[in-house]
This record gives C-alpha cells, sequence and structure tokens, in this order.
C-alpha cells in the first residue's frame, strides 16, 4: 500500500507549487489565497507553512522554479537544434520550430506564463521575486543574441537591423501571443505566430533575390 501523500514532503511541496501555479495563471496572485492552494493541492495548511513560511515565500519558491524550468528547457531545445543543424540561421529556425510544435500540441485549458502573471501584479512581490523575472528575461536576451550574431556572420542581414531587439523578439512574441490566445480562445494563435517569426528571420537572412537591392554598407 502507498504511503500516504503528506508523509512525502518532496511531492507534498510540488504539489502545492503545481497547485498555486494553476490557481495564479487562473485567477493572479492576489486572488489565490493560501486556503484555496492547499484545498487544490489535497494538504493542509500545516504542510503549507511546514514549506512556505508565508504566500510570498510562495511565490519566490515558484517564480525560481518557473525560471529554472524555462532556463533548462531553452538550453535543451537549443542543444537539440545546434545536434541537427551545423549552420547557425537553420540552428535559429529549428529552435523556434522546436516550439512551434510544442504550441501546436497544447491543450486546453490555455497556458499562460507565470512571468507575465507576476508582472501584471508586480508590487505584490518583493524585489529579489521581480529580480527572478529580470534575470530569466535577460538571459533568453543574451543566448538569443549570441547564436543571431553567429547568423549575422555567416548570412548578413538583408536590412539594418538592431540585433539586441531582433534578440527580444520571440520572447515578446510569445509572452503577447500567449494573451491573445487566452483572450480570444484560440489555441493556433502561438504557432502561427513563431511561424511567421520564422518566415522574418528567413527572410532577413536569407539569400538575397535576383536582382534585389544588396542591403546598405
Amino acid at each position: 500500500m502507498d504511503a500516504p501523500r503528506t508523509r512525502d514532503p518532496e511531492r507534498t511541496r510540488e504539489r502545492i507549487l503545481d497547485s498555486a501555479q494553476a490557481l495564479i495563471l487562473d485567477h493572479g496572485f492576489s486572488a489565490t489565497t493560501v486556503d484555496a492552494v492547499v484545498g487544490r493541492a489535497g494538504t493542509t495548511k500545516g504542510a503549507f507553512f511546514h514549506h512556505f513560511g508565508s504566500k510570498s515565500d510562495l511565490a519566490r519558491a515558484l517564480v525560481e522554479r518557473y525560471a529554472a524550468l524555462d532556463r533548462s528547457h531553452l538550453e535543451e531545445s537549443l542543444a537539440r537544434a545546434e545536434k541537427l543543424a551545423s549552420d547557425p540561421l537553420q540552428q535559429v529556425l529549428l529552435l523556434i520550430a522546436l516550439y512551434e510544435e510544442e504550441f501546436e500540441a497544447m491543450d486546453e485549458p490555455f497556458p499562460g506564463c507565470l512571468f507575465a502573471s507576476y508582472i501584471y501584479e508586480s508590487k505584490l512581490f518583493d524585489t529579489a521575486t521581480l529580480e527572478v523575472l529580470r534575470d530569466s528575461t535577460l538571459l533568453w536576451r543574451r543566448v538569443m543574441r549570441a547564436k543571431l550574431e553567429e547568423v549575422a556572420a555567416l548570412h548578413p542581414p538583408r536590412r539594418a537591423v538592431d540585433m539586441e531587439s531582433l534578440a527580444d523578439l520571440f520572447y515578446s512574441l510569445s509572452e503577447g501571443a500567449f494573451i491573445m490566445t487566452k483572450t480570444l480562445g484560440d489555441k493556433t494563435m502561438l504557432a502561427r505566430q513563431a511561424r511567421h517569426l520564422r518566415t522574418y528571420l528567413e527572410l532577413l537572412f536569407g539569400p538575397a533575390e535576383a536582382g534585389a537591392t544588396p542591403p546598405p554598407s
């Protein structure tokens, strides 16, 4: 017979985090109560406060977990793209395509982004918690800019481009698409926006068409 769920501290902690994340994505942080979290997790307030000293501590732990998973997923996806292609442009296109596949497989209820939920209610969080969001955003910028610089070295862009702003494009596009997905109830939105980005990068860095005006030097 399995041991009672509450006797596995690590599993209990993860259930609390999973439950809190789902509630925050649905209702926001301020509307998510400790009672609601423990009710959804099937545990007790005693168990909650054993793992988290306060709701604020829960918020910090939750966003740290989310940021770590986001970073790991980005690194694994990029490593896979780099294994499948040697050309940096193809690596970037493959990276976006891998995310696009995940977006296409998305089912209801539509997921959201915990980072966006936190930013909407940023005044409720301490500086350390918000710094996790900032660090994660800057990580995406650094990783994507480094890869795009490799692309530009082999495939000069056909138009002048701000590489830092371009590096932010996938992150900002996906965050906006999450909002539109939930607003419109259209689960194809994320994948279609990712596909637009791939097309844009192909046009920006792809070979010039015959007779096309070369980019300014």
